[in-house]
């Protein structure tokens, strides 16, 4: 990644779908050196303003899958976008919960926009496209971080065209993941993240529905 001299930057971190890449992948994210790789202790030439993430919370529920995640977020350097996900019964009667937060992330970015140099934009949604115009239009550079690894690939072909630049997050493990096998032993701190999923690594907090919105793996039930 590259950032001019004195650059104004921000991440815009749409949180189900970078989830959902890192586990195509299979590596979990450490949040804590994701952090510190992009703000690059002052060597990356620009100055990070913000690092948002937004997610959907599932309210009034006793336990959320999402809760260590955004606890941790919130106390170590990210700003924390969320709103509460949506209820819906599916065809066969069963429950499920659903959240979308690309309206709150392009809402937000376009309103930053003025008070920044570069946006990196951490997805692979083709929906943002018009967003990543839009911020161009306003004499901004755009990064946008996702992956081409994955089958099918993350990135969207168009979202990756518009962006000035492309950042593949599998050439970045390295530097800010923790691999699946070694989870168990890592143990539990306070100087990581977890992603939210059970300690097996198997399960975590979202799924994909057909229509590329975000679900809540666990989330679904039968009325009673």
């Amino acid at each position: 990644m590259h950032f001019h001299a004195g650059e104004r930057y921000a991440l815009f971190i749409d949180g189900a779908n970078l989830y959902a890449t890192a586990r195509g992948l299979n590596f979990d994210i450490d949040y804590k050196r994701l952090l510190a790789v992009f703000k690059g202790d002052g060597k990356s030439g620009g100055r990070m303003i913000r690092a948002l993430y937004y997610t959907a919370l599932i309210e009034d529920q006793e336990y959320s899958p999402l809760r260590p995640l955004i606890d941790w977020l919130d106390y170590n350097g990210y700003t924390l976008v969320t709103k509460p996900a949506k209820e819906f019964t599916d065809p066969s009667g069963r429950r499920k919960i659903k959240g979308n937060m690309d309206i709150d992330l392009a809402i937000d970015a376009l309103e930053m926009a003025d008070n920044l140099d570069h946006v990196v934009l951490f997805s692979g949604d083709g929906d943002f496209r018009p967003l990543v115009e839009a911020v161009q239009r306003r004499g901004k550079r755009v990064t946008v971080v996702s992956t081409l690894a994955t089958r099918p690939p993350m990135i969207a072909d168009e979202l990756r065209r518009q962006a000035d630049e492309f950042i593949d997050i599998a050439d970045m493990e390295q530097e800010i993941g923790r691999a699946r096998s070694n989870r168990n032993d890592q143990g539990r701190d306070d100087n990581r993240a977890d992603d939210g999923g059970d300690d097996d690594g198997e399960d975590g907090p979202y799924e994909y529905d057909d229509d590329g919105e975000e679900e809540f793996e666990g989330e679904e039930f039968e009325d009673v």
